[in-house]
């Protein structure tokens, strides 16, 4: 037996939080079916069984996506930081059986991950109306080629990362991309006739590295976003992409499986006020952000924390966040032109909805990536007792932390609102529906960022807080969800809208327009307690931060 896989293995079964988390999945799928389960037997019909399935399934897809990219995501920068990777190497094993070994690792965890979610599946097909082979079987196949091209995926992102926060931030942004970010090119040139043909095949093919569409036809679910999501079998084309991306994942990283995965040649640059006056007038010229000039001094009237952020993370560089905020910019003003160009065969009610849920996504990936490592990167790194020592109040550390992402999160937001512009000039009668999202938006934006700030706060390892804190947020912004589509079985009307009032993403799906979200009023109570829960999880953040700097 390969060493590696046994060491790999063990080693997460051994951590209690891994078992804490099977015996929780395990009772979150089985209660998602017995919450369901009807009083009466002799009443289970299709559709019902149909609608528990549904729930079952999507519930088991966030599960595996959320929680078994983390592992391979530090697998090797782990090794590397402890020193164990040049023992690895120096062993008899080859790089392809160190590969083959925690690959190996990762995917029978995430076995334990689908067979924790068995009870629940049972019941689905107790209830009837479900097909053992061509529904919960391709379901349970279909996830397992998704964990085979995750985890690939991860561990390439891995072999080249220096710390291992920046390896789960980096895997999760991955993966969010090639769950939902590959599906808007066929969303929106699905009603358009000014592109040729082959983009719309080339868009198409994109849409099948998600999962996504091939889930949605399993379940055989064409209500939420069925425009660009359910058309033609997938399953086939996902099945395809999936083994061909992750035998390439697999190759490029077993190519850095050697010694040169340790070198990391850098040109020790040249500061622009070092140089010449011509030289420094020209880059003055060239560039907007010289990322080569030395820094002013922070002036009185900033908040030094927030200065540090911005200068000492990568995308808080004012190069990179005018790289990022120009991206943003250019993909709003694409997707505004290729929905202009479909709103007679879309009509602008399915548009709206639809930036809605891309402007929610960006916030929901976004954010905890910049807020969870604001405490826990510092303890991390060993520079929190530096900023123990400094005058520097709890009010005013934390005030700064928190505005060095806010205003990151303000200035990527406001490069994607032409799409609303441009709403509003096809349709001037949006206009107080599309004001009443942007404050939807913005409370979105401020639950996010408390959660993520609270939450990362209470961990002592950047990696760790990054991945609970993804967790924690996509759960408190997905559960609502899951309980809108079992709406009617069982949960009521009642049950439905006070669950939805959890989160301001019901609200503005509500105030859109979007189909399901009609008939629930969700104003202004989902924005008090939204207030109340950013609020609690501020409480949270500021004495976290007090305790800390007052330890000894």
């Amino acid at each position: 037996m390969n060493p590696v896989i046994r060491r790999e293995f063990v080693g997460i079964l051994r951590s209690p939080k891994t078992f804490a988390m099977l015996m929780t999945l395990t009772a979150l799928f089985s209660a998602t079916v017995v919450l369901q389960w009807p009083a009466d037997n002799s009443s289970v019909s299709g559709t019902q069984s149909l609608q528990v399935f549904r729930v079952f399934g999507y519930g088991l897809l966030a599960g595996t996506i959320f929680l078994v990219p983390a592992f391979p995501a530090t697998s090797i920068v782990n090794e590397k930081n402890n020193k164990t990777l040049a023992l690895l190497l120096n062993s008899p094993l080859s790089g392809l059986s160190i590969y083959i070994g925690k690959i190996s690792g990762v995917l029978l965890f995430s076995l334990l991950v689908l067979l924790c979610s068995l009870p629940g599946s049972a019941a689905c097909y107790a209830m009837g109306g479900v097909s053992l082979v061509n529904e919960l079987g391709a379901l349970y196949f279909l996830l397992f080629c998704m964990i085979l091209q995750y985890s690939t995926l991860a561990m390439l992102i891995s072999s080249h990362v220096q710390s291992s926060d920046a390896g789960v931030r980096i895997t999760y942004a991955a993966v969010f991309s090639f769950l939902l970010v590959t599906l808007i090119p066929a969303t929106f040139l699905s009603g358009t006739t000014l592109l040729p043909s082959s983009f719309l095949t080339a868009a198409e093919w994109l849409r099948c590295l998600s999962p996504l569409p091939a889930v949605m036809e399993i379940l055989g679910d064409g209500d939420v976003g069925t425009s660009g999501l359910k058309q033609n079998s997938t399953m086939t084309r996902f099945l395809i992409l999936t083994i061909l991306s992750s035998a390439a994942f697999a190759a490029l990283t077993l190519n850095r499986l050697n010694y040169r995965i340790f070198d990391r040649s850098r040109s020790k640059g040249t500061i622009t006020n070092d140089r010449e006056l011509s030289t420094r007038l020209v880059r003055r010229l060239l560039y907007v952000v010289d990322p080569q000039r030395r820094k002013t001094g922070i002036p009185w009237y900033l908040n030094p924390v927030m200065v540090k952020e911005f200068r000492c993370r990568r995308f808080g560089r004012s190069q990179w966040l005018l790289r990022l905020i120009a991206s943003c910019a250019i993909i709003s003003m694409l997707l505004t032109f290729l929905a202009t160009t479909s709103a007679e065969s879309w009509g602008v009610t399915t548009i709206g909805p639809l930036l809605v849920l891309l402007q929610v996504i960006l916030v929901v990936v976004m954010t905890p990536s910049l807020a969870s490592g604001l405490i826990s990167g510092e303890r991390d790194s060993g520079g929190w007792e530096i900023l123990r020592m400094t005058p520097l109040s709890t009010f005013r550390v934390v005030t700064g932390k928190l505005l060095s992402v806010v205003w990151t999160l303000l200035m990527v937001l406001m490069a994607t609102l032409p799409g609303y512009v441009m709403t509003v000039l096809i349709k001037p009668d949006l206009a107080p529906q599309i004001q009443m999202v942007l404050i939807c938006l913005f409370w979105i934006t401020l639950q996010t960022l408390a959660i993520s700030a609270a939450v990362g706060s209470l961990f002592r390892y950047a990696a760790v807080s990054t991945s609970v804190t993804y967790v924690t947020v996509i759960g408190c912004f997905l559960t609502p969800m899951l309980v809108w589509l079992a709406r009617e079985a069982p949960f009521g009307h009642d049950t439905v809208e006070t669950v939805l009032l959890s989160t301001p993403v019901g609200a503005a799906l509500n105030v859109i327009g979007a189909r399901g979200f009609e008939d629930y009023q969700l104003l202004p109570n989902a924005w008090w307690i939204s207030g109340i829960i950013s609020a609690a999880m501020f409480i949270v953040l500021s004495i976290q931060v007090w305790r800390l700097n007052r330890a000894v």
